[in-house]
């Protein structure tokens, strides 16, 4: 299966040292306010996912759910990952133009 672009995209922020994965590392990010937007797998557990939305509503930083660990671990090159944080403003506000797209195409039934 070919990665779609949102996990292209997370794969160039780690290969330019941009992001952090693992729940350590993450939230470290997120309460030092180096992270500009936390993804986390929709296979996390719903412990991890509170525990992450909560944290970033707290501090306004963009949240998200998405693809499955195994995915996400292989986008940036490693084994899986339930979080990740982009370090990068500029990289994270691209990223989050590509959720804002995915997001519009289902509401508006997968049409382009």
């Amino acid at each position: 299966m070919k990665p779609d672009k949102i996990l292209s995209m997370t794969g160039i922020a780690a290969k330019a040292g941009k992001l952090v994965s693992g729940e350590f590392s993450t939230e470290k990010a997120v309460k030092t306010k180096k992270a500009y937007l936390v993804i986390v797998a929709s296979d996390a557990s719903d412990n991890t996912k509170k525990h992450f939305s909560d944290m970033c509503t707290y501090r306004s930083i963009p949240y998200y759910e998405y693809a499955e660990k195994e995915m996400l671990g292989a986008c940036i090159g490693k084994a899986y990952r339930a979080s990740l944080a982009v370090i990068d403003e500029n990289l994270a506000k691209a990223i989050c133009i590509e959720f804002k797209k995915k997001m519009e195409q289902l509401n508006n039934g997968g049409s382009k």
